[in-house]
């Protein structure tokens, strides 16, 4: 289930303050963006226990619960986790990712907050949380009948309330000061193959294992934990944002001359980071009317280009990422700009020549 109405991480607490006190509530998400944190933050500033019961992890017998013998008739003993006396939040984590049995069990509880002879204790709150089948997550089809007890919510990641709770969550700083330059990368559209991808999850594990190597970590030890955790191409250009850090290398140095597009077969990662770097720049620096553009931004225009002939003699694809247009097809920097380079390059490689 996928919806253009969405709501950022810091919208959802009062969003569940005004929903889920009356009816229950389902967090539609990608994997890793922070549903299951939001939830059980939630219950804490209601001052509730949350209990969290696992879809993939339960048969319906678990949650029904065991007949027993009581005065000579037969009664369903719910389990100890769900059966207690004091309000809760009941948190049914990749809800629509358990079997249909399952789901049937859950029925009752969610829309009359009772199973079997158990009712839960006035006050408590039922929130449900689960993946979308786009996500490649192991999703199943929800029964419109379970739809259809459910206030359905669609959380998306932002970067801007991840760096809000990271800066007091210890976040290593090397991963805040990257994500600061690049926000586009906390999150990346989960993969159709078995392949790593980038979300705040991962972000933070990365985050723990930097934490355990500390600052003198090898480059070696960087890639693997960055390749371990992040989509590839964020992964090398994390890397590539290290070096700059912690060599002091940067894009500054390039543009006025003081050094050169790095050349070591090593650098691969740092000349992709430059290149993305470099293109973020054109993209805030260049105006989409040439004629507005005062003398030093022109100037800087001419250096561009001599830049990307230098990049795109190293690295076709770097040179190339710089032009590239977005996702949807549409260009990225300025018209006059991409006109000017398909015109001057070839007048440009004849002078390096």
């Amino acid at each position: 289930m996928h919806s253009a109405v969405t709501v950022t991480p810091a919208q959802l607490p009062d969003l569940l303050l005004h929903v889920a006190v009356v009816r229950p509530v389902f967090v539609w998400g990608a994997p890793g963006i922070g549903k299951s944190s939001l939830v059980r933050a939630f219950a804490e500033s209601l001052g509730l226990d949350c209990v969290t019961l696992v879809g993939t992890q339960l048969a319906a017998e678990d949650l029904i619960g065991v007949p027993e013998l009581r005065d000579g008739r037969s009664r369903f003993a719910p389990p100890e986790s769900i059966a207690r006396d004091e309000p809760y939040c009941l948190f049914l984590d990749e809800l629509n990712s358990s079997s249909p049995e399952v789901q049937k069990a859950f029925y009752s509880l969610i829309l009359d907050r009772r199973i079997g002879g158990y009712e839960l204790p006035a006050g408590s709150i039922v929130i449900g949380a689960g993946n979308r089948a786009g996500d490649n997550a192991l999703a199943r089809p929800m029964a419109s009948a379970l739809i259809n007890r459910l206030v359905h919510i669609h959380l998306r990641a932002t970067h801007a309330d991840w760096l809000n709770w990271a800066l007091g969550a210890g976040i290593h700083p090397w991963v805040l000061a990257y994500l600061d330059e690049r926000p586009d990368h906390l999150w990346a559209a989960p993969p159709k193959t078995e392949e790593v991808f980038s979300t705040p999850r991962s972000w933070h594990m990365l985050s723990d294992a930097l934490h355990s190597y500390g600052d003198d970590i090898t480059e070696e030890t960087l890639r693997l934990l960055a390749a371990g955790t992040l989509s590839p191409a964020h992964a090398a250009a994390f890397c590539g944002y290290l070096k700059v850090v912690r060599h002091r290398y940067g894009l500054e140095a390039i543009l006025r001359g003081d050094a050169g597009w790095p050349q070591g077969s090593d650098d691969r990662d740092l000349l992709y980071f430059l290149a993305e770097t470099f293109r973020a720049r054109l993209v805030k620096d260049l105006p989409a009317d040439k004629d507005k553009a005062p003398a030093a931004v022109r100037r800087f225009a001419h250096r561009a280009k001599a830049l990307l002939v230098e990049l795109a003699e190293l690295s076709l694809e770097c040179g190339r990422l710089v032009i590239a247009a977005d996702a949807d097809g549409a260009p990225v920097l300025p018209a006059w700009f991409l006109v000017e380079v398909s015109r001057d390059l070839p007048r440009l490689v004849a002078a390096r020549a």
